[in-house]
């Protein structure tokens, strides 16, 4: 079933104001579909009105876990960059410096503003885990629910730095501890920072 957008929705979605639907609806030039004092926009006007079916525009994105490894977040961006030129008229550079495990990043949230609004039809990524370190299948379904496809170059997995999976594990457990144990930022902070010298020390001491 089509999706149909509120007055205030569709506004939002063609990036105008109510009273100009209003107005358009009186000229006859957007007429939407009237229940009771409601106007319901059918997303099949809303995008025939923008000119587009689907949009030929595409967002790449690369993440790192920490600062220090940016060369390998260029490197990633470099082969995203090669990948997609020439096919699409329009390509989104998105890059997050975060964990994996960590839903509020400011790339991922760009993301998911560009596949709501239907500014792109593809995210494309290097690695499953670059998008989400758990539930990538859920992932792929939510963005299928706005018409966009994620695209994987490399496979199903990556051998990663040891390094980045000691940030993903000192994230996981600090979480954790924080609401099981109502933790302060500065607590959480001595915690991470002990966790993270255990685990290295651990990951030393492990057979080669």
């Amino acid at each position: 079933m089509e999706k149909l957008y509120r007055i205030g929705e569709a506004a939002k979605f063609l990036g105008v104001s109510t009273s100009t639907l209003r107005r358009w609806d009186r000229e006859g030039k957007l007429k939407p579909i009237r229940l009771g004092r409601d106007r319901l926009y059918p997303e099949s006007l809303l995008l025939k009105l923008m000119g587009q079916g689907k949009p030929n525009a595409v967002a790449i994105y690369a993440r790192v876990s920490s600062r220090d490894q940016k060369k390998d977040l260029e490197t990633q961006l470099d082969f995203l960059r090669k990948a997609v030129a020439g096919k699409y008229e329009t390509v989104y550079e998105i890059k997050d410096i975060a964990s994996g495990i960590k839903g509020n990043r400011k790339g991922l949230l760009k993301l998911i503003e560009l596949a709501k609004t239907k500014k792109i039809r593809a995210v494309v990524i290097t690695y499953p885990d670059r998008l989400t370190r758990f539930c990538f299948e859920a992932f792929k379904e939510f963005f299928k629910g706005f018409g966009v496809e994620v695209i994987v170059l490399n496979g199903e997995s990556q051998k990663e730095p040891e390094k980045e999976l000691i940030e993903d594990l000192i994230a996981i457990l600090t979480s954790f501890a924080g609401k099981l144990y109502g933790l302060r930022s500065h607590k959480l902070k001595k915690l991470a920072k002990e966790l993270k010298n255990e685990i290295k020390l651990q990951a030393e001491n492990l057979p080669k």
